[in-house]
């Protein structure tokens, strides 16, 4: 191999590492914010486990509050949108498309550090509003707009009886907010606690209150 050969592929594995750095920046905010909540996370910590400085991490984002938005932009957004794309796509019932969604969010959400930044938005939301206000209005809104949505297609089509389409999305909805506090704090001491098992229980009694009688 050549000088200039060797030079030309250091220089495109430099270009590529440096296109790669904001995405492992927000892997390592992710993984500390789920971890150790927004204000005890460091920046200084954010960069050591990114392994950039923690000047690198400036030029790509201004502050922790700018990171912790992009993190909810890259990783939370996204699977709010596959779930829309799923609900669009969807030719079944309502009852079973609920459970379907719920399913994907066990695995995709509350299975992984996602499902860390929920708790740490409930638990820290008074301390830092305009946090909770980006976060109330582009996860909690959209997804129980979301909710109400399908709640109102069901009733329309006959499956669910006619209720408060608002807070009947809310209640469906509360199981995820539920599970994930349990998941970060007492399930490890809960020894015979299945998440599956109870997401599924609660949405078959959530279910059965919302169909109507000739649909159980």
């Amino acid at each position: 191999m050549s000088e200039l050969d060797s030079s030309t592929r250091e220089s495109c594995r430099w270009r590529r590492r440096k296109q790669d750095r904001p995405a492992e920046i927000l892997a390592a905010a992710l993984k500390m914010f789920s971890m150790k909540g927004f204000a005890a996370t460091k920046l200084d910590e954010v960069a050591k486990e990114a392994g950039v400085s923690k000047g690198t991490l400036y030029l790509y984002f201004d502050g922790k509050e700018a990171l912790f938005k992009a993190v909810v932009t890259e990783f939370v957004l996204p699977q709010i949108a596959k779930a829309e794309e799923q609900a669009e796509h969807y030719k079944g019932s309502i009852k079973d498309l609920m459970f379907k969604l719920l399913e994907h969010w066990r695995i995709n959400i509350l299975q992984t550090e996602l499902s860390g930044i929920s708790k740490m938005m409930i638990a820290e939301a008074a301390n830092f509003p305009d946090l909770a206000n980006f976060y109330f209005e582009n996860v909690i809104l959209r997804t129980r707009h979301f909710v109400a949505n399908l709640i109102e297609l069901a009733i329309a089509r006959g499956e669910f009886r006619a209720c408060n389409t608002d807070y009947a999305a809310r209640s469906f909805l509360s199981i995820m907010v539920f599970s994930a506090i349990w998941q970060h704090s007492l399930a490890p001491f809960d020894e015979d606690y299945d998440i599956k098992e109870y997401l599924n229980t609660h949405l078959d009694i959530f279910l059965r209150g919302m169909l109507k009688d000739d649909q159980g």
